[in-house]
């Protein structure tokens, strides 16, 4: 049992930040939908559009996952797993919140977080296939590639496998503190396995986008649709790499302790940014430009046979 200040926290600097930038991230994936369903509604009258929206179940899928992430993280915040989420029931106990740290980490580190990132990967190599996919059959194979890391998480956070007994300290996502009034809380913990889990993924997911990104970029000599690829794949890469080293680095300190709560924070924002560019890039700018042009300007570049290059007139 660790002692910390009696502080609020509500009145946390991070817990503070991290709620303010929820909100932020939950009002654009708000504006997202609202142009998702928006362009479906106009679908119906347009048939160019009509060929650019047939990934409009994936997008959606895509807004879901930054939708639901978001939400996840409040979890990690005591004052939300004590108070807020049940104003008219009573306060969880300890092992409940101790159970809900524990379902943040496989919710995020398992399926909502490599949801987002599998689904981007996917519409970057539609842009560049003259005939997308079914909406159907993109948002299966989205959940197919989420599945392994979502069972993986799953098995290391609730299981240990008995011929290989694995310490409790690596696979623990909680702490329980006490304050200086003698009051019992539960912080929330990266857990050492898990996160190696997902640093497995974020590896193999990052050569797959870079080579995506390569091949879109091979296809198109438009400066400007350049320029919004090498964003994409810088605000996705690097902000993915930032990630894992304070996910390392969150893995040494106590979560009572200041610089976990940095290294927290770093973790927070470096997703918060590639959900960002990725509802900007991906959704709201390419239905912009759709409803402002018929559809046409749509993908990153209209389809190209093999060997040639054109320039998108978008």
């Amino acid at each position: 049992m660790y002692l910390i200040p009696s502080v609020p926290y509500l009145d946390s600097a991070f817990d503070l930040a991290t709620i303010g930038l929820i909100s932020a991230l939950l009002l654009l994936s708000l504006l997202s939908l609202f142009f998702v369903f928006h362009l479906r509604l106009k679908c119906r009258t347009s048939h160019q559009l009509q060929s650019f929206n047939s990934l409009w179940k994936v997008r959606l899928l895509l807004v879901l996952f930054i939708s639901f992430w978001a939400v996840n993280e409040l979890l990690r915040i005591p004052f939300f797993r004590r108070r807020y989420p049940y104003p008219f029931l009573p306060a969880l106990t300890l092992a409940q919140q101790a159970g809900l740290c524990k379902v943040h980490v496989v919710l995020s580190l398992g399926l909502y977080e490599p949801g987002f990132l599998v689904t981007l990967l996917f519409l970057v190599n539609a842009s560049v296939k003259k005939h997308s996919r079914d909406n159907e059959w993109g948002v299966v194979i989205v959940f197919a590639f989420c599945l392994p890391i979502f069972l993986l998480q799953l098995f290391f956070t609730y299981f240990s496998p008995p011929e290989v007994p694995i310490p409790g300290f690596l696979k623990r996502s909680f702490m329980d503190v006490k304050d200086e009034n003698g009051n019992d809380a539960v912080l929330c913990m990266y857990p050492l396995v898990n996160t190696l889990v997902f640093c497995a993924f974020a590896i193999v997911y990052a050569v797959c986008f870079l080579l995506s990104c390569w091949r879109v970029v091979s296809l198109v000599i438009n400066k400007g649709l350049r320029v919004r690829i090498y964003a994409l794949a810088s605000a996705v890469l690097f902000p993915l790499l930032v990630q894992l080293l304070f996910l390392g680095i969150s893995v040494v300190f106590s979560p009572a302790d200041t610089l976990y709560g940095c290294a927290a924070l770093m973790v927070f924002l470096s997703v918060l940014c590639c959900t960002v560019v990725g509802e900007g890039i991906l959704i709201i700018r390419p239905i912009t430009e759709a409803l402002s042009a018929g559809g046409d300007c749509c993908r990153w570049i209209p389809y190209i046979g093999p060997g040639k290059q054109v320039a998108d007139e978008g």
